[in-house]
């Protein structure tokens, strides 16, 4: 599909999102006639068309999110492995030769030319003086030293001293085991984790336990374990594990790891000796293979017992195989037969059901069947070899028929087109040649390695009446009786007479055979075997029975990475509800980690459980992610909560809003920011400076986010959110006038005014004659007023001040404010940023709070606890930043004009003035809001919609 293709296809699906109905013609096409049933009916049929192509073009979505994801996965793994050929002693070395060939063709190693690189440093001299060049080199080329009078310790190599101190702290929360039982609220979940690439295992092992535990009351779901990262997203909300052949190299170790941490106590289950080295070796058929294969076969086995072990709990076919993983070092260990399942019943009834041989068909020949797997099949039928070519060269009638992959023995090279040789061939198919056949055999070489096979040809020949010759492996000898339901034979002469007795008897074979069908039907048949053996190993599903109210928060930062004002709100309001009677849950983010795939992953904070996910670096995919909606879809039905709330949630994506309308969830947007409505969440321009729009109009949009093509649809689907909210809540006034202003209806919106973190002593205040001390916490962000702040204070021609900055990036282990180059006469300080426990002693380091946030802020956080603790405040008006600020009460306004001068003259006055902020005190604190009070609120809207809720089911 090329880009105008995909253009075209992402335009179809817009517009049937949009309207289904008027795409496909209902209103035109409606028939005018006076019969309102016809007419119903053409409708009902086209929106039932409508609803059908809405759920094909969400399903196109996902795939194309899904290739998306494909290649961003594979661009982060070549950045990876660029980042590691960068970082290598080759590239170093050759460093210095790529440079000189660079500059002969008069560029720099970037590829700018020289002539702007030159220009460029002449400017920042002439601006910052040559130690300016010096701090941009350095910080292009942190590797070198700095030298000369520039020289000192490098920030760089302490931050990174910092920043796996960071990681640390964070992957001690992030991956830290989970106690028992925490799944127990959970809604049941069955996850079985396999290697489906052997058809005929992954039906008896895989298939038949989904059909059986689902007819337990299970919801089972199977996952290929290479697909690690959609295994271990799975793992973070299933109930039950079960690892199908996964081996223990270093994705299988990865899961069983996984799963242990999340406390799932996991099964490793199999159907054969291939975690038995000393017992494999014993194995012939390791003699048909190279040495290549048996290398591989045999370190396959290795890691199969690695597996087994790691899981402590396990899963066999046979009791052999039981006794084996017990031998192995598994004490708990149940035994589930390989057995009979829907689709194996369905097929034999319908063979069965066919007419008898017709008349005139050769009647004569008796068919011998054998189904040969691989090759590792030789030394198995070798065993029965001799008796089989006697018992043929008795009988003249006798054919054999082998599907599948064997080597014969030369001796029946003699036989000629009495041995039919047959490719491997489908399910289906193979039954319906088994079908046709008089006598199916199962030979296996004597043995452990072979006692530990389920005895699945005999069920296959079994379900279709044909009398069956096996080996007496343990699991053949539990199941038949000779001469009863089957013949066990176990030298040449047992396999001659066995198969002579049944050629030469019609009848006999008719009796055994149906002997043989009944028995089996009595033990096998799907009913019996997951009432007697899968239920006493799993246990039927126990669902959770609730009994207290359930929300889920979702919030793109939550604790460990607690970033910004609605961060700290909603993990607030999440701790108020838990204390309040509520059970509560977090869909959140989380940052990439070392060694571990982009999967979700759950946490315990504060005991609520949160499963997190990496978001994307892509705009449109923070935008819409199906890929993250899936996974919020399982969480969601995992934990099953009455409501949601969303706060802050870009980067997530709308896909989750969606989820919740599709599952029936009600749900509650807060409008932290003007994402819902500005590609640019803080509407302000690329120029910093603020929108001013009032009313959005997409057409001065598309002049700011120039080639933006994603605005109308991006529109469309914020509306489509937010008009099905039950609540919409605003942080502010101002903010919620902002929305009214949009289109969003005035019933749904409600102030919810967000509090924050009271002082616990008073404030300590400015001695008399000290400079004045102010403080910014905005970051370096141009939004938040960064470069104003500087340009002010350089402005200044005085000097009794103080200056503290808050750079909230150091306690990630990197700097990103740096004040070395400010021309300035006070004295400026950069600070990690503050714990809630640490606001005091913050705010006791200043007099005055800096707040030029250039937007209209949906409110200000900071602002509110400067103005609990008597900390004057300057900030830009209007936004929901000023609405607890009186200007000259309890601080000052400043415009918001994108420009310097309203902040320095707000600070000129203030230092012209500093005798006021000796003993001032704020007289309008009172009025400010608090945690509580927001909780409380929240927890009536919460029990508000809850009553609406269960009151439109009762009139439903």
């Amino acid at each position: 599909m090329d880009s105008h293709e995909e253009e075209r296809h992402v335009s179809g699906m817009t517009d049937v999102m949009r309207d289904p109905v008027s795409l496909l013609g209902v209103k035109e096409d409606l028939p005018q006639s006076e019969g309102a049933s016809a007419d119903d009916a053409l409708l009902q049929k086209q929106l039932h068309l409508a609803e059908d192509l809405v759920v094909g073009y969400r399903a196109s979505a996902r795939l194309h999110s899904l290739r998306s994801d494909g290649m961003f996965s594979a661009l982060a793994s070549e950045r990876h492995y660029r980042h590691l050929e960068r970082t290598s002693l080759s590239w170093k070395v050759t460093m210095p030769l790529r440079a000189v060939r660079s500059l002969a063709a008069g560029r720099m190693p970037s590829g700018r030319p020289v002539k702007e690189v030159v220009q460029r440093v002449r400017e920042i001299a002439q601006d910052e003086g040559w130690r300016g060049v010096a701090e941009r080199l350095h910080a292009r080329l942190p590797d070198i030293p700095r030298i000369g009078v520039f020289g000192r310790k490098s920030v760089r190599s302490l931050s990174r001293s910092t920043e796996k101190e960071s990681r640390k702290r964070a992957e001690d929360v992030y991956l830290s085991s989970l106690p028992a039982r925490t799944t127990d609220d959970f809604q049941p979940l069955f996850l079985i984790i396999a290697e489906l690439s052997i058809p005929q295992c992954a039906k008896y092992r895989v298939w038949q336990r989904q059909e059986a535990l689902e007819s337990l009351g299970w919801r089972v779901v199977v996952v290929e374990w290479y697909d690690i990262t959609r295994a271990l997203s799975l793992l973070q909300v299933c109930t039950r594990v079960v690892f199908y052949r996964v081996p223990g190299n270093k994705d299988g170790m990865q899961l069983i790891d996984e799963a242990h941490r999340l406390s799932l106590s996991p099964w490793w289950e199999v159907d054969d000796l291939i975690f038995d080295p000393a017992s494999y070796e014993k194995n012939t058929n390791l003699k048909t293979l190279s040495g290549a294969e048996r290398r591989n076969v045999l370190e396959g086995v290795a890691n199969y017992r690695k597996a087994l072990l790691a899981c402590g709990r396990a899963i066999a076919s046979t009791r052999g195989l039981a006794d084996a993983m017990r031998q192995a070092g598994v004490n708990d260990v149940a035994v589930i037969e390989n057995a009979l399942d829907v689709e194996t019943l369905t097929s034999a009834n319908a063979l069965r059901a066919q007419p008898a041989q017709a008349e005139g068909e050769d009647q004569s020949q008796i068919v011998v069947f054998y189904g040969s797997g691989t090759k590792t099949h030789d030394m198995d039928f070798r065993v029965a070899a001799p008796g089989i070519l006697a018992a043929m060269q008795a009988n003249p009638r006798i054919r054999l028929q082998i599907v599948g992959d064997l080597t014969l023995p030369s001796e029946f090279d003699a036989l000629g087109d009495r041995v039919e040789r047959l490719q491997g061939r489908s399910y289906a198919a193979y039954l319906q040649l088994l079908a046709q056949a008089d006598i199916a055999i199962a030979p296996l070489e004597p043995g452990l390695f072979n006692d530990a096979k389920s005895n699945i040809k005999y069920l296959e020949a079994a379900v279709l009446a044909v009398p069956s010759v096996c080996s007496p492996a343990q699991a053949f000898a539990d199941a038949i009786e000779t001469g009863t339901n089957g013949y066990l034979a176990a030298t040449p002469e047992d396999w001659k007479t066995a198969l002579l007795a049944l050629a030469d008897n019609t009848a006999l074979r008719h009796d055994i055979g149906e002997k043989a069908r009944a028995d089996i039907l009595a033990r096998y048949r799907p009913q019996a075997v997951a009432q007697q053996q899968v239920l006493p190993a799993f246990g039927a599903p126990v669902k959770p029975d609730y009994t207290r109210p359930r929300l889920m928060v979702v919030n793109v930062f939550f604790e460990p990475r607690s970033f910004g004002g609605a961060t700290l709100v909603a993990e607030e309001m999440a701790k108020a509800m838990q204390q309040r009677g509520m059970d509560v849950a977090v869909m959140t983010s989380r940052p990439s980690l070392e060694d571990l795939p982009n999967s979700a992953l759950r946490y315990q904070v504060h005991d609520m459980q949160a499963l997190s996910v990496p978001v994307p670096e892509d705009p449109i995919a923070g935008l819409d992610n199906p890929a993250i909606g899936e996974i919020f879809r399982s969480w969601v039905q995992a934990w099953q909560p009455e409501i949601v709330h969303f706060h802050a949630t870009q980067g997530l994506g709308t896909s989750l809003v969606r989820v919740c309308q599709e599952l029936g969830v009600p749900y509650i947007v807060t409008l932290h920011d003007a994402w819902w409505l500005c590609d640019r969440q803080f509407m302000v321009q690329k120029n910093g400076r603020y929108c001013f729009q009032k009313t959005i109009d997409l057409r001065v949009c598309e002049t700011c986010v120039p080639g933006a093509r994603h605005l109308s649809e991006r529109m469309l689907m914020m509306q489509e959110c937010l008009k099905y909210a039950s609540r919409l809540l605003s942080p502010s006034q101002s903010h919620l006038e902002l929305y009214a202003a949009n289109g969003v209806p005035v019933d749904q919106l409600v102030v919810n005014r967000n509090g924050f973190v009271w002082p616990k002593r008073p404030h300590l205040r400015r001695k008399p004659g000290a400079p004045v001390r102010f403080g910014y916490v905005g970051g370096n962000e141009a939004v938040k007023g960064f470069p104003l702040v500087r340009k002010a204070f350089e402005a200044l021609e005085r000097t009794d001040w103080e200056l503290v900055l808050v750079d909230n990036t150091l306690k990630l282990g990197f700097k990103s404010i740096d004040t070395r180059l400010w021309k300035v006469g006070g004295k400026v300080e950069v600070i990690p940023s503050y714990t809630p426990e640490e606001v005091d002693d913050f705010f006791d380091r200043i007099d005055v709070l800096l707040f030029p946030s250039q937007w209209k802020e949906s409110f200000g956080l900071t602002v509110r606890e400067a103005l609990a603790r008597d900390v004057w405040v300057v900030t830009t008006a209007p936004g929901g930043q000023s609405e607890d600020v009186v200007d000259g009460v309890n601080g000052t306004y400043i415009e918001l004009d994108g420009r310097s001068e309203g902040l320095r003259r707000a600070i000129s006055s203030l230092l012209e003035n500093a005798a006021m902020l000796e003993n001032y005190e704020n007289p309008l604190k009172g009025a400010l809001p608090t945690y509580s009070a927001q909780a409380d609120q929240l927890l009536s809207l919460y029990e508000a919609v809850l009553s609406e809720e269960k009151q439109s089911r009762v009139c439903l």
